[in-house]
């Protein structure tokens, strides 16, 4: 029994995938049908950068999102259905690829219009945010409620583990609420080169168009139940994940919900990190401690796994 997992933004490096396309035909043609789909050369900025430009989100989501599913379409027949599946923020739209909810090459449109809408309200609002680290996610809520005034808004973003949140918001806000974290004793705040402030009310501007876009996307239902960030509950249909994937731009995500969920549903499964890095597998060993996880991301994990 597994649990699939699917890494977000702050995942990609120059690189990404390369070896994958090398060792793996199917992963060649998903970069391939990817770069098509976008008509531009997404898997050449991933493999040879620059990094400042990769960076950028509306290039870093699709970029993610690509790899992904390029590990899928090397692992999908040896890893069966999934009893569950999540992905954090960007990789929500991943787990829905594994899912069949989506084809990699829709989701690789949406994601990249959703990185152009939310660079666009970022410019249109400018915004912050900042890692907090070592205090728990009540006391950081707490912190923002005390921060958020009429000349900056601060909210936690993303509940990525119990001691571990992001906030987001106008830049005096994530200023006040950072100061206010490490007097209840964080152990650091740190700030994120973002465009934006995700996961806020200050991405609103960009709710519309990604409606818009989803709207006209074609959702089948899941084959296997997705966890939305939004709602940390189980998504079964493709009009909820539609629903669900619009309201995640401006609500936070409930990371830690998400996989106590997984592990509810799914108890004693192994999580398989779907896409480049491991930053959900470290997540995971501190909101269950006991789970088994194991990262595909290169070419060698993945030999490993189909061995």
């Amino acid at each position: 029994m597994t649990v699939l997992m699917c890494p977000g933004q702050g995942a990609q490096r120059v690189g990404m995938g390369k070896d994958l396309a090398e060792r793996f035909p199917a992963a060649r043609d998903t970069f391939a049908a990817i770069d098509e789909a976008l008509g531009t050369a997404l898997s050449r900025l991933m493999w040879e950068g620059p990094e400042d430009k990769l960076t950028q989100t509306h290039n870093t989501q699709p970029a993610i999102l690509a790899h992904s599913a390029a590990v899928l379409a090397v692992v999908r027949e040896r890893l069966g259905v999934p009893k569950t599946g999540a992905g954090h923020s960007l990789g929500e739209y991943s787990a829905h690829v594994a899912a069949g909810t989506l084809t990699a090459v829709d989701a690789a449109r949406l994601v990249r219009r959703r990185g152009e809408l939310m660079l666009a309200a970022g410019q249109q609002r400018p915004g912050a945010m900042a890692a907090v680290l070592g205090l728990a996610t009540a006391e950081v809520q707490a912190a923002c409620d005390e921060a958020s005034g009429p000349d900056g808004l601060a909210v936690p973003a993303n509940l990525n583990a119990p001691d571990q949140t992001v906030i987001s918001g106008d830049p005096a806000g994530v200023t006040r609420a950072g100061e206010g974290c490490k007097a209840r004793g964080a152990k650091r705040v740190i700030p994120l080169k973002v465009s934006g402030a995700f996961h806020s009310p200050l991405m609103a501007p960009a709710v519309d168009g990604l409606r818009d876009a989803l709207a006209e996307a074609t959702f089948a239902d899941p084959r296997f139940p997705v966890i939305a960030n939004a709602s940390g509950q189980e998504v079964r249909t493709g009009v909820d994940a539609k629903r669900l994937l619009a309201d995640q731009l401006t609500a936070p995500v409930r990371w830690v919900e998400c996989m106590q969920t997984a592990a509810q549903l799914a108890p004693g499964a192994t999580f398989i990190e779907v896409g480049p890095g491991n930053v959900l597998a470290g997540l995971l060993k501190r909101i269950v401690p006991d789970a088994k996880v194991i990262a595909l991301g290169t070419a060698a994990e993945v030999e490993r796994f189909l061995a």
